[in-house]
């Protein structure tokens, strides 16, 4: 918001104040009409520098007094100051001269800071110096729960974050801190899925910037990307763990040469350290050398929702040393981060659907001994057509007041089913699942990204359930049944970034609830489902 157009909502008194008694009489002297609101604002601009209307008591009090009530809580989310009484908490703050709550002020009404200079030597005194790549007090915490973990001797734990409370910038400043104290060396960051390996390697590039003591290689090993460190090449390897294990199966000793010169393993979604596949590339990595130490950051630090055994094998895994984001005076950081706005509050809606409801023996028994729905019911749905009726109507429903939609089908068919007839009823859809070629995936989701007030729904299978950001979501279709806890508290993420992450205040997560199949509701109460492992 600019204050010009916060400005046409003065009425003439107001503005007859804020342009002056001496001003006002000449302006009345020369032409009458020069008084009228319209000609006034833009006198008063000329009279009054913006960072001057803002810095000085009385202007700025009828300033923010002009702002509507949804405006002033977004502005009190913006100051990180008590949205309970918005306009009392903005108009009481004292914006300090060159404080940072000051720069915010300037920045919400977009206005350029001024670089203000005072004291003897054109310095001030004392000033507030800003970080480059600073965290929020809560990742801080986290970060040095995490380093004291990982001290020498070599240490393993898993760093545990809810979603969009960002647990992949804080591990970035624990793998900074770690590459300074230690050179030349070489850290090691897997994940599992192309979307997080490239996350990682922008986040690194950001942090290393700002936070690094010299130059380092980045060595892209995921998707169409295939270099690995030679020996002493000092920097951070980001490999793909399906690429990782493929390659360990040709070259069964490429990954212990590798070990010699990695000090420091990171496993993005920890929760898929011991799956069979992965766990192989990573005690590779870790247990060669005592010294090397493991970090896990998760969201969901548990295998499944209701299988204890895998549970407490995860758990072992990590030497049952486990991180978890606290905040004083929250008994749930989850309620911390709605409130100060780093996370939307989400608003949960159930879809009810009967199909289900009658379920043969085998379906019974299929579902009982099954880690997840399994495919012959998922694509039964799939083919549900009542069902495929109410998600298009709850969609068309949802683009009425949100801009970016994101549902996930039961299927890839129902994907690109469920896109094209979206498309076919006027709204822009696409749809990408695993088959979807990668430049093409690249499109689709650069153009859903892209700020624009259209609205835009994007239909995905398997693919965007992690590593995938996209802020402007704030409602998302969860059309696959699942009993994952993981996967649905990463499903519902993906549409709860908060204002502070660029995103919104609130998000609207409706569920289909297919009646005889299991599912989940609450992402607070997932928070600590594993904490009795642990």
């Amino acid at each position: 918001m600019t204050l010009e157009s916060l400005l046409s909502r003065a009425d003439p008194v107001t503005l007859g104040k804020l342009v002056g008694n001496q001003a006002l009489r000449l302006l009345n002297s020369l032409d009458p009409l020069l008084v009228q609101p319209s000609r006034m604002v833009s006198m008063l601009l000329d009279l009054h520098s913006e960072v001057d209307l803002l810095r000085n008591p009385d202007s700025r009090q009828a300033l923010l007094g002009l702002l509507r009530p949804p405006e002033a809580v977004q502005l009190c989310v913006h100051l990180g100051l008590d949205s309970e009484s918005p306009y009392l908490a903005i108009l009481q703050e004292k914006y300090r001269k060159g404080s940072q709550i000051e720069r915010l002020l300037f920045a919400y009404f977009e206005v350029a800071a001024p670089s203000d200079v005072s004291g003897a030597q054109g310095n001030p005194d004392c000033e507030e110096v800003q970080a480059g790549s600073e965290l929020f007090p809560h990742q801080r915490m986290a970060a040095r729960a995490v380093d004291a973990c990982l001290s020498p001797p070599s240490g393993r734990v898993v760093l545990h974050m809810p979603t969009g409370s960002g647990k992949t910038r804080t591990a970035m400043h624990i793998l900074c801190d770690h590459l300074r104290r230690t050179e030349p060396t070489l850290v090691a960051w897997l994940a599992y899925s192309e979307e997080l390996c490239s996350q990682a390697a922008v986040e690194f590039q950001e942090a290393w910037v700002q936070l690094g003591n010299r130059p380092l290689n980045l060595f892209r090993f995921w998707g169409d990307h295939d270099h690995t460190p030679k020996p002493g090449q000092d920097g951070l390897l980001i490999a793909g763990l399906a690429k990782a294990y493929c390659r360990t199966l040709r070259e069964s000793n490429w990954l212990f040469r590798l070990a010699d010169q990695v000090s420091l393993v990171v496993i993005d979604e920890a929760h898929q350290a011991i799956a069979p596949t992965y766990s192989l590339v990573l005690q590779s990595l870790v247990v060669k050398k005592p010294s090397t130490s493991l970090l896990g950051l998760t969201a969901t630090p548990g295998r499944t929702w209701n299988d204890l055994d895998e549970d407490e094998r995860l758990a072992d895994f990590f030497g049952r040393k486990k991180v978890v984001l606290e905040v004083a005076g929250f008994a749930n950081p989850m309620d911390y981060l709605v409130e100060a706005g780093y996370l939307a509050r989400p608003c949960f809606e159930a879809l009810n659907h009967s199909g289900c409801e009658v379920l043969s023996r085998q379906d019974i028994k299929e579902l009982t001994e099954a880690l997840d729905i399994p495919p012959r019911i998922l694509r039964r749905l799939a083919e549900d057509e009542q069902r495929n009726l109410k998600i298009v109507s709850a969609v068309e429903r949802l683009a009425r007041s949100h801009r970016r939609i994101l549902v996930f089908s039961a299927t890839a068919d129902h994907a690109r089913l469920l896109a094209a007839i979206l498309k076919a009823r006027g709204l822009t859809a696409h749809s990408v699942t695993a088959q979807t070629s990668g430049h093409e995936r690249r499109n689709i989701i650069s153009a859903y990204r892209a700020r624009t007030d259209r609205t835009r729904v994007l239909v995905n299978y398997g693919v965007l359930t992690a590593g995938f950001d996209a802020p402007q979501t704030s409602a998302a279709v969860i059309a696959r049944p699942t009993k994952s806890l993981v996967l649905y508290c990463q499903m519902v993420g993906r549409a709860t970034r908060g204002v502070l992450a660029g995103g919104n205040r609130s998000a609207q997560i409706l569920t289909v609830v297919d009646a005889g199949l299991p599912g989940f509701g609450n992402m607070a109460e997932a928070f600590y489902n594993w904490e009795d492992v642990w």
